[in-house]
């Protein structure tokens, strides 16, 4: 499966799309990338004159790269036009080290855990554009096609 069939099979889109872009996929893992816009309309209250993407939508780009792409990958045998991927987020542990600005690319690095009986289990990693370290978790959800 390309990358570009994965993030045409995201059941998101903007303003709620997270994903630039797949630099490395296997069975394993998986590494991705977004640049977060200056126009993000979650810039506006967060925080007043000092904008900073808010933690939640950190974890959205982790699950939405870490999680839900390489779910898309591992069910590829069993996802075509008519049976697309049915994802729920079921469970995440996030801890926050630095802030994400406008205009600050990030990347996201994903090892599976455990993919079994539909529910997958992944530690996720943030970096920015310095390598540092941004935030690292678990996030899990259920994937079915």
């Amino acid at each position: 499966m390309t990358v570009s069939k994965i993030i045409t099979l995201l059941p998101y889109q903007k303003p709620f799309l997270f994903v630039d872009g797949i630099n490395t996929i296997s069975e394993e893992g998986i590494t991705g990338h977004y640049t977060f816009q200056k126009n993000e309309t979650f810039y506006e209250g967060h925080f007043k004159n000092n904008p900073i993407t808010p933690g939640v939508i950190l974890t959205e780009c982790m699950a939405q790269i870490g999680l839900v792409c390489l779910g898309i990958y591992l069910l590829k045998d069993e996802l075509n036009s008519e049976n697309l991927p049915k994802i729920a987020l079921t469970a995440h542990q996030m801890d926050f080290y630095l802030p994400v600005f406008p205009e600050e690319k990030v990347t996201v690095i994903s090892e599976k855990k455990v993919f079994r009986f539909n529910k997958l289990k992944c530690k996720v990693k943030m970096f920015n554009e310095k390598g540092e370290l941004v935030a690292k978790g678990l996030i899990s959800g259920m994937m079915k096609a």
